[in-house]
C-alpha cells in the first residue's frame, strides 16, 4: 500500500472514491478461528519469518503474509523517525507507476497517527475517521482499514496499514494481524542482534587492521586516515570525519572519509554535541538537525560521535554520518564505535612515543659524532699542523725558501680544515644553522616538487624590497642578519610541514610560499603557505594536527592562523613570529 502524508496518505480536500480495481482473491471478514488451512498458511508464515535475518526480506515476508491472510487488496509497513517522518517503507499492491507519480511515503500523521501502540485500529471505511483530511492525487482509493503497531523490546518498531478488504476487516482479521505483528517483532529482534554480531566482528577486524598498522610503524595520518575509511565501510555509512583538537582548545575536522569533503578544515569548537562527546567518555547518537543550525554537519541525517581518548583525556572524536532518510543508528552502534574509536587514540600515543624516540636517537647521534670530530679528526690535524711548524721553525735544520712556502700553506690549511671541523661540530646541535635561511626554504620548496606534482613559487621580502631568490648569494646576508638560527629552524620547518600539509589534503594546482622580514622596533617574520585546493586542516601529519605549528608560534611569542584566502579558494596559511 503506497500511501502519502496524512491519514494513509491523505491531503486535505483530495479525497477520491472511484477507481477501485478489481477484487483479488483473499479471506473475508468475520469472526472465530481460522480454518486448518488457513492456520497453516499462518503457521507457514510465522516460520518463514523465524528463519529469515535479512530485515529488508522479512518485512517482505510480513507484509506480504499480513495482506494474503486478511484479504486485504494494500498492505504495508511503515517506519518512523522521531519527526514521523518516514525511513523504511514496504508496501504491497501497487503497481511501480503509481508509487512513482506518489512520490514518498507517508507520514505517521492523520489517521495513521491514531494507531494505537497496543491493539488494532479497525475501520469500516476509512474516510468516516475524524482526522481522515483526503487522499493525494494518483492514490488508489481506501476504504475499510485496519492498521496495528509492531513492538519490538517494548518499543514501536512499525506500523502495519492494510486496506481495501472486500467486505470489510473481522475480529478475525484482528487476531491475525496481531499473531504476525508479534511473530515479526520476535524476528525482527533476532535479525538485530544478528546483524549486530556481524557489525560486532566487522568492527574487531577493522580494529585489527589498525592495530597491524601501528606496529608495523605506519604514518601517524595513514593509520587515522585508515580509521575513519573502516569506520564509514563498517557502520554502512555516507562519510566519517575525525575531529581533533588545537592547543588553543579549538575541535577542526582534519580527516574525512566517503561523501564528506566539504567538512575538512571546519570549525567545530562551538557545537555542543561535538564539545560534550569530546570532553566526556561517552557517545552520542541522534539526527544531524541537533546541531547548530546552518552549519555544514546539518546537511545529513542520523549522526554518531564516539570519543577518541587516551590516558583519561580526550584527544578527539570520531563522527558517522548517514544521508537524510537514512537508518537513524542504534545505542548498539554507539557502544561498537566508542571501542574502536579506543584503537584510533592508540595512533596518537605511539606518533608521540615514535617522535620522541627519533629526537633522541637524533641527539645521541650528533653527539657521538661531535665527540668523534673532536677527540679525532681535530686532535690528528692539531698534531700535524705542531709537526709541520716544528719543521719549519727548527734552526738546527734550515729548509729552502720553496719548501717554507709549502709548509706555511700546509699550516694555513690545517688550521682552516680545524675551523671548520668546530664549526660543524657546533651545528651538529643546531643543524643547518650555518646554511642561509633562505637557502634552506629553497630546498624545501625543490623537495616538495615531488609530492605536489608542480613547484611552489617562493616570494622574499626585507622590509618591503623584494628578493631575488635565485641568488645564491644575495639573499643570505639581510635575511640572515635579522633572523636568528633559533628563529630561522622555526621558519623552516613551518614550510616544511604547510607544504607536507597542502601535499597530502588540498588538490591544489598552485602553492605560493612568502617570507616577510621586518626590521627595526616590533621587527618580525611573517611565512605564508597559500594553495588554490579545497582548503586544509594545519599540519594533519601531527599527532593533533595543528599541534605542532601552534606550539611554535607560541613559544616564540608570535600566532598561528588558518585563513581563507581572498581567492576564497583554498587555504591561507599564515605564522609570525617576533624577531630575536
Amino acid at each position: 500500500m503506497a500511501v502519502q502524508d496524512g491519514a494513509v496518505g491523505e491531503h486535505e480536500g483530495e479525497r477520491e472514491t472511484d477507481g477501485r480495481e478489481t477484487d483479488r482473491p483473499g479471506r473475508t471478514g468475520g469472526s472465530g478461528d481460522l480454518g486448518d488451512g488457513e492456520g497453516g498458511v499462518l503457521l507457514s508464515a510465522i516460520l518463514g519469518m523465524a528463519g529469515d535475518l535479512d530485515v529488508a526480506s522479512l518485512l517482505e515476508r510480513f507484509v506480504a503474509a499480513s495482506a494474503e491472510l486478511t484479504g486485504a487488496r494494500y498492505g504495508a509497513i511503515n517506519i518512523v523517525d522521531d519527526t514521523g517522518t518516514s525511513i523504511t517503507f514496504v508496501q504491497t499492491g501497487v503497481d511501480p507507476a503509481t508509487v512513482a507519480a506518489l512520490g514518498h511515503p507517508p507520514h505517521a500523521w492523520g489517521v495513521l497517527g491514531s494507531i494505537p501502540d497496543q491493539g488494532v485500529l479497525r475501520l469500516d471505511d476509512l474516510t468516516d475517521h475524524p482526522n481522515f483530511h483526503g487522499l493525494p492525487a494518483a492514490h488508489p482509493p481506501m476504504g475499510p482499514f485496519l492498521g496495528a503497531a509492531v513492538r519490538v523490546r517494548g518499543q514501536r518498531y512499525g506500523t502495519l496499514y492494510l486496506a481495501d478488504k472486500p467486505g470489510g476487516f473481522g475480529q478475525q482479521d484482528e487476531g491475525v494481524v496481531l499473531t504476525l505483528a508479534a511473530a515479526a517483532a520476535v524476528a525482527v529482534q533476532n535479525a538485530a542482534l544478528y546483524q549486530l554480531q556481524v557489525r560486532r566482528q566487522r568492527w574487531a577486524q577493522a580494529a585489527a587492521q589498525i592495530s597491524t598498522m601501528l606496529l608495523e610503524g605506519a604514518d601517524a595520518e595513514d593509520v587515522l586516515q585508515a580509521v575513519a575509511d573502516a569506520a564509514r565501510q563498517v557502520d554502512g555509512a555516507d562519510g566519517t570525519v575525525l575531529i581533533l583538537p588545537t592547543p588553543d582548545e579549538a575541535l577542526i575536522t582534519e580527516i574525512v572519509s566517503g561523501d564528506a569533503d566539504d567538512l575538512l578544515g571546519l570549525d567545530v569548537s562551538d557545537e555542543p554535541l561535538v564539545r560534550q562527546v569530546f570532553g566526556g567518555q561517552d557517545g552520542h547518537v541522534g539526527s544531524a538537525s541537533a546541531v547548530t543550525p546552518g552549519s555544514p554537519l546539518g546537511r545529513y541525517g542520523p549522526i554518531l560521535l564516539a570519543p577518541l581518548r587516551t590516558e583519561g583525556q580526550g584527544v578527539g572524536v570520531l563522527a558517522v554520518l548517514r544521508r537524510p532518510g537514512a537508518l537513524p543508528f542504534e545505542p548498539d552502534d554507539v557502544e561498537l564505535a566508542t571501542s574502536f574509536a579506543q584503537q584510533a587514540a592508540l595512533a596518537f600515543v605511539l606518533a608521540e612515543a615514535q617522535h620522541l624516540r627519533g629526537q633522541a636517537a637524533l641527539r645521541g647521534e650528533r653527539a657521538r659524532i661531535a665527540r668523534d670530530l673532536h677527540d679525532l679528526a681535530i686532535q690528528q690535524l692539531f698534531a700535524a699542523g705542531m709537526q709541520v711548524e716544528a719543521v719549519s721553525s727548527n734552526p738546527s735544520e734550515p729548509v729552502g725558501a720553496g719548501v717554507a712556502r709549502a709548509l706555511d700553506e700546509v699550516t694555513e690549511h690545517i688550521d682552516a680544515g680545524i675551523r671548520q671541523i668546530r664549526v660543524i661540530v657546533r651545528a651538529l646541535d643546531d643543524p643547518d644553522a650555518s646554511v642561509p635561511l633562505v637557502a634552506r626554504i629553497r630546498a624545501e620548496v625543490e623537495i616538495a616538487r615531488g609530492a605536489l606534482g608542480f613547484t611552489p613559487t617562493l616570494s622574499v621580502q626585507v622590509d618591503g624590497a623584494e628578493l631575488d631568490v635565485e641568488d645564491e648569494g644575495e639573499p643570505a646576508g639581510p635575511v640572515d642578519a635579522l633572523v636568528a638560527p633559533g628563529r630561522a629552524n622555526n621558519v623552516v620547518a613551518v614550510v616544511r610541514e604547510g607544504l607536507a600539509n597542502v601535499a597530502r589534503h588540498a588538490r591544489s594546482r598552485r602553492v605560493d610560499v612568502r617570507l616577510r622580514v621586518t626590521s627595526g622596533p616590533g621587527g618580525s617574520v611573517v611565512v605564508e603557505v597559500e594553495d588554490d585546493g579545497v582548503g586544509v586542516p594545519a599540519a594533519p601529519e601531527r599527532s593533533s594536527g595543528t599541534k605542532n605549528l601552534a606550539l611554535r608560534a607560541q613559544e616564540a611569542g608570535g600566532s598561528f592562523s588558518l585563513l581563507r584566502p581572498p581567492s576564497g579558494r583554498g587555504a591561507l596559511l599564515r605564522w609570525s613570529a617576533p624577531l630575536d
